[in-house]
């Protein structure tokens, strides 16, 4: 092949190459482009400058014949989304949530807890130092109302104790046979101790319906005076005697009954009674714990309501329905807690003021007679106000659980009667009732 067909070839194989990309585009200069190797990406051949390459600041027309694109009607009012959010509100007129508003932000938000105790359903470290909290700042109210008590009562037992050694000195003195003295005799250590164990659990009653009344208006840190508590419950010291007329009623009934069918069984079997009596005994013990546990509640449940003796009954053995256990163990805890630091007070003090009755001086010795007394009535009253305060903080644990008690003390807290010597939270509380989807908010 001659070089000028090989130079015709070459010319020709290299506008076929280039037709699709070197050929300009209808309607521009005429200019040709050649890819080159320098340093920019095209160059313009036999050195003709060429327009810039299309960037952002300057779009290349579209060829004739193809139509224009729309005009964006949001590039000339403005992405109302894009723009950064008004710093006190939105724009619907509403405050931003996200912009530190009065809404906060999102996460664990605790229950209020405006007094000694949070409205919610409390823990057994919670209702110790609630019942700690109340006593103390509604002391004159708690330990004072507890000594008054516990003073009556202690007095009429020692008048009654009094009344009962002289008249067995008497009947003893009579020179009457054993026989025509142990009847009566019997009857009246049987009438005595019984009149005495209805004073003493007559005291803890009046105690335990008196506290409820500081301790509840504590949980809404409202404090409480000496007088106020009489004239709250003076509506329901009537009910709070009958209740304990109807529990001491109650247990001299069983005792009386107990014991006369175990006086049977020994009288029938002998010795082989005991098999039966023993076991009997222990049975017997278990089911007064059981039911003194059941109505531990009552006197809260009368004097808080405004309810009667047998109403406050059935209150108290359906709050304790389902949680008997831990009724049970908060109180034996409880009792025992307060028995060790009562014997931890007690015992230091009555061991200084016995040394002084060996001094031989009348008046000495009716003076640490006098401070025993007192000793022994403020060591009970202590601990007689302490444990009837868990006893109260109990009794509203379990109605937040139950009943949506937690609720009911909020919306008094924002009573506008909250401020009246008279109010007591809760009065005229409705349970809230469990519903087709589970139970209600603050109940467990």
């Amino acid at each position: 092949m001659s070089e000028e067909e090989h130079s015709g070839r070459e010319h020709t194989g290299r506008e076929h190459r280039n037709d699709g990309a070197g050929e300009p585009a209808p309607g521009s200069t005429g200019q040709q482009w050649n890819q080159a190797s320098g340093s920019g990406p095209w160059s313009p051949a036999d050195g003709q400058p060429g327009p810039p390459p299309p960037g952002p600041q300057q779009p290349v027309p579209p060829p004739p014949g193809i139509p224009r694109p729309g005009t964006n009607p949001w590039a000339q009012q403005g992405n109302p989304w894009g723009q950064q959010p008004a710093a006190q509100g939105s724009a619907w007129g509403q405050p931003n949530p996200y912009s530190g508003g009065t809404v906060p932000p999102p996460g664990y938000t605790p229950p209020p807890k405006p007094g000694v105790i949070p409205l919610r359903p409390l823990g057994l470290g919670e209702i110790m130092d609630g019942a700690f909290q109340a006593c103390r700042r509604n002391a004159l109210a708690a330990f004072g109302n507890a000594f008054v008590v516990q003073a009556v009562i202690t007095l009429l037992i020692v008048v009654l104790g009094v009344g009962l050694v002289a008249s067995f000195e008497g009947w003893l003195q009579s020179g009457a046979s054993s026989g025509e003295v142990t009847g009566p005799l019997v009857g009246m250590a049987v009438g005595s101790v019984s009149t005495l164990g209805g004073l003493s659990l007559a005291g803890v009653l009046i105690v335990q319906g008196l506290l409820v009344l500081p301790v509840a208006r504590s949980a809404l840190n409202l404090n409480t005076r000496f007088g106020q508590v009489w004239q709250l419950a003076r509506g329901s010291l009537g009910p709070l005697a009958g209740l304990a007329l109807l529990m001491l009623a109650g247990a001299a009934a069983g005792v009386t009954v107990l014991v006369l069918l175990g006086y049977l069984i020994l009288d029938a079997f002998q010795a082989m009674g005991l098999i039966v009596v023993i076991p009997a005994f222990f049975a017997v013990i278990a089911a007064a714990a059981w039911v003194s546990v059941k109505l531990s509640l009552a006197p809260a449940a009368l004097v808080l309501e405004g309810i009667g003796v047998f109403p406050a009954v059935r209150r108290s053995w359906q709050l304790t329905k389902g949680n008997w256990w831990r009724t049970f163990g908060i109180l034996a805890l409880t009792s025992l807690t307060v028995n060790v630091l009562s014997q931890i007070l007690s015992v230091p003090l009555t061991f200084g003021i016995s040394a002084l009755t060996v001094v031989d001086n009348v008046a000495v010795t009716v003076l640490s007679v006098v401070l025993l007394f007192a000793v022994s009535l403020l060591v009970a009253a202590l601990t007689c106000a302490f444990q009837s305060a868990v006893t109260a903080l109990l009794y509203i644990d379990l109605r937040i659980r139950r009943e949506g008690f937690d609720l009911a003390l909020m919306k008094d807290q924002e009573n506008p009667q909250i401020t009246d010597p008279g109010f007591l939270p809760g009065r005229k509380a409705v349970p809230v009732v469990h519903g087709p989807y589970g139970p209600p908010a603050g109940t467990q």
